[in-house]
């Protein structure tokens, strides 16, 4: 639902030049890298709102999606910089243009980029295995989507 949202803003500001969107796209990449859900609108709205109404949860390791947040988080902020501030309408583009495939496909096929390349680089080493204990061991993913029982209920 976010990466929707992304691809749907990214797509708003190369057809309308509505650069000032940036701002908001950059901090919903920040708020969600810094905080999780908690500081962004979209992302507060996809884990509480919309997603309950779409299914069971579909337990995700956080740091693959940590890290793919702040790749958008890095590249929204660039083409923020480059069009807000230096004025280089044409490079701000270019980065744009990189978010589209990428929120694409998480938003239409659930194919993390981000999560990828993260996996990519613990596999060749450049980031401990220790970050990422949950990747390795999906069970922990599994007990933290198990709804709690509420007390009183029968077991």
């Amino acid at each position: 639902m976010v990466a929707g949202v992304v691809l749907v803003i990214v797509v708003l500001i190369l057809a309308t030049t509505r650069y000032w969107l940036l701002i908001p796209l950059a901090y919903g990449f920040w708020a969600r890298v810094l905080t999780g859900p908690k500081l962004s609108p979209v992302g507060w709205a996809a884990q509480n709102v919309i997603a309950p109404r779409l299914g069971p949860k579909k337990p995700v390791a956080g740091p693959p999606k940590r890290f793919a947040q702040s790749i958008g988080a890095v590249m929204s902020t660039a083409a923020l910089v480059l069009a807000l501030i230096v004025g280089d309408h044409a490079a701000a583009d270019a980065v744009l243009l990189a978010l589209v495939p990428a929120a694409g496909l998480e938003s239409i096929f659930a194919y993390c980029v981000g999560c990828k390349i993260f996996g990519l680089l613990i596999r060749a080493g450049l980031v401990p295995d220790s970050v990422c204990a949950e990747c390795a061991d999906i069970s922990l993913r599994l007990r933290a989507a198990t709804p709690t029982r509420l007390q009183g209920t029968s077991r």
